[in-house]
């Protein structure tokens, strides 16, 4: 089964948040190719953001081990560019940012599903957009 990750729930892989559990299950079946899963390339980006900001907050205490660790299972990786007008599209629809939509967007093109975690995202979009589902959905 292939789907587009977001950050916020490949940040949960690194952290103990609610649903890391089933975040990490997720990435085992992709270890072991059960799932494909692919993000625009700007995953590192955010992920890295969600990251230091928890080390700022105290969450964590190393956001670069963190992020390392985190990106040794990164999805595989799309450039963002040409999904660019898409996203921006949806955002200005949606009322949404533009970096959660280059994943809508991408996830679009491709004809898969999105997962996430952020539940701020999956109910402004997936009235619209029934291929966004939530992490605690993923079989």
């Amino acid at each position: 089964m292939r789907s587009v990750l977001d950050a916020s729930l490949g940040v949960k892989w690194v952290m103990n948040e609610v649903d890391s559990a089933l975040a990490r299950r997720l990435r085992d079946n992709y270890r072991n190719q059960v799932h494909d899963l692919i993000a625009p390339d700007s995953f590192p980006l955010e992920a890295a953001h969600a990251l230091t900001k928890a080390e700022r907050r105290g969450i964590v205490p190393d956001a670069t081990k963190l992020w390392v660790e985190l990106m040794l299972d990164s999805p595989q990786l799309f450039p963002s560019l040409p999904l660019m007008l898409r996203a921006l599209a949806i955002a200005t629809q949606a009322r949404v940012g533009v970096y959660d939509c280059l994943y809508v967007a991408l996830a679009e093109r491709e004809g898969c599903e999105m997962v996430t975690a952020d539940a701020r995202l999956l109910n402004s979009l997936q009235p619209t957009s029934p291929f966004i589902i939530s992490l605690a959905s993923v079989p």
